[in-house]
């Protein structure tokens, strides 16, 4: 083996001085670690010592435990996991963020050459990688220092370039490396500073040399710990179960979402109230910084062209877990952004499956039901979806709603046709939102008028008893304006402001007053949704004038920004509109099965008249200014 004996601690020592050539040392090492075997640790120790961190190294401490790593680094294959347990645990201590370069590129080069010696060290060194992507608990506020930026940068570029060269040399180890990233992600109560910088080295490896093997792990991951943080904002204490203020100004209509001392007098009290709620709490600042990683990764795989594999990734996930989340705030954002990078595209294939997995009747009612939500609001909020799309789903779902009608004739049952009413309030509240936008375009308000609604909405199964009621009030208002029916005077409605009839069809989570695209309350991440989002303030109803024209043409500065269907830049045009026709939406409808219950009538009149206006916002049924 070319084994050097040593037999006292002089000889040991020779080598800060300079005693022997490289491969002398590496020889030497080879002898003090087969010695330990024999019984032999009086060098083995002294080696371990060597290896233990110390603070403030001097230059020639310095030297000696370069030369120490990098003799190691020859003679890894002696190394047995059972007789050098200390000496392993002893370079699992050091840290590359305690020592300068020339120590970090010895120590890199141990790690790198035990993970290509032999396959059992394969997790451990890729673990003694993983465990830098976050600094040691004292230098993460240093972070923020010029030298601790100067620092971060060297030691992480170090580190994802050796993950590079173990993944060439051992073609499986990217495999391996997924499962420990994520079992060493930090938890949701882990500080803020933590688990954004462990979640930019996730993004760094998904967009990085290895991201083929390691990408389809780290985004689903990252979005279960988005969805993880959404749902440990609490709103219990605060959560109330009459309807009476679903309604509020939104929050948009404040001047910007800025330091809430700036806006308070102009804000409404709900959403005051919301904002101090928020204000301070610790989850609430490390999903909206998780938002914003997100965002910014977002950009950055359009500027390269892999929007769309990261998307067909993210819809995936979004499918399994945030869909049925009911209590999700916040988390579908990132999918409403990357289909706002990306309308043509990522925008029009989210709407088109949603469309499907409501008409699927294989899906539970509750995914369905589910789905029925996210479509309508994203259909309501996505600014940058044109209105021949918006209008091809709307007769999606009006033509599954008549071919439901159509095969039932039984009377009102909430909970036995759920994925029915769940349609129905779809339609409405798109149309609550774009019903003057389409009827101003002639071909799109012919098609709006040939759609069998009316047939829908007087139906035994009554959908406008059912569905939430202030949907309901808005929508027949805007469609009286519009003279959408022939008769709509004759339409009956419930004139409760919350029937216990919706809450039957919304079942244990409410699912008739869940709008998930309501306004983003995060502060960082809605300036990032803002110029894609329709805010209702600056939607134009069927039964508006045109007041707020002619103040912007008496002297007040409008930006084409701040209105939505106010001109054309607001609604793509009609060259500009995306084909839907490739997509199929042909639900079988033979599967269902109902039971009839009793209906009843109520007028819908003095209800009518005493709603001015839709009120500005329909929230989501887990936050406090929802209820």
């Amino acid at each position: 083996m070319g084994r050097v004996q040593v037999n006292n601690k002089e000889e040991f020592s020779q080598m800060e001085n300079d005693d022997f050539s490289d491969s002398q040392l590496v020889r030497h090492f080879r002898g003090v670690l087969v010695a330990v075997t024999t019984g032999d640790r009086e060098n083995y120790d002294e080696l371990v010592g060597y290896l233990h961190p110390k603070k403030n190294l001097n230059p020639d401490e310095v030297a000696i435990l370069v030369t120490t790593l990098k003799a190691l680094s020859g003679a890894v294959s002696y190394i047995d996991s059972v007789h050098h347990e200390s000496l392993l645990f002893a370079v699992s201590r050091m840290s590359l963020w305690n020592y300068g370069i020339d120590i970090m590129d010895a120590l890199l080069e141990l790690i790198i050459s035990l993970a290509a010696s032999n396959g059992k060290y394969i997790d451990w060194c890729l673990e003694m990688l993983v465990k830098h992507f976050v600094p040691p608990f004292y230098l993460l506020d240093s972070l923020r220092q010029e030298n601790g930026i100067d620092r971060k940068n060297k030691v992480l570029s170090r580190v994802h370039a050796a993950l590079k060269e173990i993944a060439d040399l051992v073609p499986l180890a990217p495999l391996r490396l997924s499962p420990i990233v994520i079992q060493k992600m930090p938890s949701v109560f882990s500080k803020e500073t933590e688990i954004v910088m462990y979640v930019e080295n996730m993004l760094r490896l998904e967009s990085g040399a290895i991201g083929e093997t390691v990408g389809s792990i780290m985004l689903p991951a990252l979005v279960d710990r988005l969805l993880e943080l959404d749902v440990e904002i609490g709103w219990d204490g605060i959560l109330q179960e009459d309807a009476k203020g679903i309604f509020e100004m939104e929050l948009e209509d404040v001047t910007e979402f800025a330091d809430e001392d700036e806006n308070c007098d102009s804000m409404p009290p709900s959403e005051l109230l919301n904002r101090k709620n928020l204000q301070g709490n610790l989850v609430v600042e490390k999903l909206d910084s998780l938002m914003v990683l997100a965002f910014l990764h977002l950009e950055s795989c359009q500027s390269s062209g892999r929007l769309t594999e990261v998307f067909d990734t993210l819809l995936a996930s979004f499918q399994r877990t945030v869909l049925n989340a009911y209590k999700s705030k916040f988390t579908q954002y990132v999918m409403f952004y990357a289909c706002a990078l990306d309308p043509e595209g990522c925008g029009v294939k989210f709407a088109m499956v949603l469309a499907d997995m409501f008409g699927c009747d294989v899906n539970p009612p509750i995914t369905r039901m589910s789905a029925a939500a996210y479509l309508a609001s994203y259909l309501t909020r996505a600014k940058f979806l044109s209105a021949a799309l918006v209008t091809n789903i709307i007769q999606s779902l009006v033509d599954w709603c008549y071919a439901y009608c159509k095969l039932r004739d039984f009377d009102m049952n909430p909970r036995a046709h759920q994925v029915f009413y769940s349609g129905c309030q779809a339609i409405m509240y798109i149309l609550c939102f774009r019903m003057r936008s389409l009827m101003d375009i002639p071909r799109l308000k012919l098609q709006l008028l040939n759609m069998p609604m009316e047939a829908i909405l007087k139906h035994k199964l009554s959908p406008l008893k059912v569905c939430l009621p202030t949907v309901v009030v808005e929508f027949l208002r805007q469609a009286k304006a519009a003279q959408l029916f022939m008769a709509s005077e004759s339409f009956v409605f419930d004139d409760m402001l919350e029937s216990d009839l919706s809450k039957a069809f919304g079942g244990i989570d409410r699912l008739d007053m869940f709008f998930p695209f309501d306004p983003c309350l995060l502060k960082k991440s809605e300036s990032y949704i803002r110029p894609h989002f329709v805010r209702w303030s600056k939607v134009r109803t069927t039964y508006d004038d045109d007041d707020n024209d002619e103040l912007s043409d008496s002297g007040s500065e409008v930006s084409d920004d701040d209105f939505i269907d106010r001109n054309t830049k607001d609604m793509i045009d009609d060259d500009m509109m995306v084909s839907v026709e490739g997509f199929d939406f042909n639900p079988d409808l033979n599967k269902m099965s109902i039971t009839p219950r009793k209906s009843f009538k109520h007028g819908f009149e003095t209800q009518l008249n005493q709603c001015k206006r839709m009120p500005a916002r329909i929230r989501p049924s887990t936050s406090p200014e929802s209820l």
